[in-house]
């Protein structure tokens, strides 16, 4: 992505953050279609959008567990609760998809607008191999259309917000 798109190479750190790998993998505090903003579920969680990443990173860039960061890339935003843990390995964060936009989400430093989900940060692109050989990925089923997509790996800045009182 560096070569294609000029995004900064993994690892650097500078005035703006650290680069860092970005996945979004399975939520974890979900129940299939149930929504994560009731009692049980608000228990087992921060309740609002987290990003875990490793100590080594976040002793970067001075982020503590629970400070207020911001995901940042050329598609977009994300402001969340930093989860810092050293089961993460250096390079890569965890944002669990499907985390609820309507609890805790503040304003973002970097657009004055609300921090986006885990899908601001992401773009489809389309695997080629889906697109050969004739087997119907391109026809309609339900709830679905089209070849699947390998959206969940993105090149993105992490940084620590600048103020910690965030507005709502």
């Amino acid at each position: 992505m560096d070569a294609l798109f000029g995004e900064p190479r993994l690892g650097d750190v500078g005035e703006l953050g650290v680069t860092v790998r970005y996945l979004t993998p399975h939520n974890k505090w979900s129940i299939h279609s149930e929504y994560q903003d009731n009692l049980f579920m608000l228990s087992l969680s921060r309740g609002g959008p987290t990003i875990w990443m490793s100590t080594q990173d976040a002793a970067k860039i001075g982020v503590h567990d629970n400070d207020w960061i911001e995901a940042v890339n050329r598609n977009g935003v994300v402001a969340a609760r930093a989860v810092v843990s050293h089961r993460m390995p250096e390079g890569t964060v965890y944002m669990h998809h499907a985390q609820d936009r309507l609890i805790d989400v503040p304003r973002t430093e970097t657009t004055g607008r609300r921090g986006g989900i885990h899908n601001s940060l992401t773009r489809l692109l389309i695997k080629p191999s889906h697109l050969i050989g004739g087997y119907a990925q391109l026809s309609y089923a339900f709830n679905y259309l089209g070849p699947t997509g390998n959206q969940r790996d993105e090149v993105t800045v992490i940084r620590r917000r600048a103020n910690q009182d965030v507005e709502y």
